[in-house]
């Protein structure tokens, strides 16, 4: 079973993926910048390297501790951030990962990026268009590299308890809301299958409304 190396673990859909991989079988390891999100998840059995993905030869260096056949996930983001992560520190991956020998990843980005961001509502252009476009920079940064990836774009993140009911589509417009343990299991589905290779893949749960 690949070990599985996560960018974003601190919290949210990132530690969702650090949550199921291991109740999965997976050894994980993550990169997260808190010494307290790193005593949580050493909690659950993920080995832990502190460090921040907009430094370079810190991603560089946590791509070649996980070792050549690692599967890794990216869902790193910001919102507002003097410092967004969202495409830099995307960029820093993909390219530690070619340099240090990894093929395996899955990108974790939003609706709204790329080709579909004709698709996202005005309002939602204007409360975080700006972090849509960064994603939008680190998918092709992505699609022009020589790893092996998936892109996922999710509609509104939702905590709680997963449904099984969330769906994956692609070319079509799709909006409403998802769980982030369902994300994150379809997520893993897709890293374990070579079909998946290349694609991009919007995902949402039909049976969740926004209140």
């Amino acid at each position: 079973m690949p070990t599985i190396l996560i960018f974003g673990a601190s919290r949210g859909l990132g530690l969702a993926f650090a949550n199921v991989a291991r109740a999965q079988g997976h050894k994980v390891h993550a990169m997260v910048r808190s010494s307290q999100a790193a005593e949580a998840l050493n909690a659950i059995g993920v080995d832990v390297l502190l460090g921040d993905a907009l430094d370079k030869e810190a991603v560089s260096h946590a791509c070649a501790l996980a070792g050549k056949d690692s599967w890794v996930v990216s869902t790193l983001g910001s919102f507002r951030s003097p410092e967004p992560v969202d495409y830099e520190g995307n960029r820093h991956l993909i390219d530690g990962m070619e340099e240090a020998g990894l093929k395996r990843l899955l990108l974790v980005t939003s609706l709204g990026c790329g080709d579909s961001w004709q698709h996202l509502p005005e309002h939602a252009r204007a409360a975080f268009g700006h972090e849509v476009r960064l994603k939008s920079l680190a998918e092709s940064w992505l699609q022009t590299s020589a790893l092996t990836w998936t892109i996922l774009r999710p509609a509104g993140l939702q905590d709680g308890e997963p449904t099984g009911q969330a769906r994956l589509s692609q070319g079509q417009e799709t909006h409403g809301l998802v769980r982030r343990h369902d994300v994150a299991i379809q997520g893993l589905s897709l890293l374990a299958d070579s079909t998946a290779a290349g694609q991009i893949y919007a995902i949402n749960d039909p049976g969740l409304q926004r209140g």
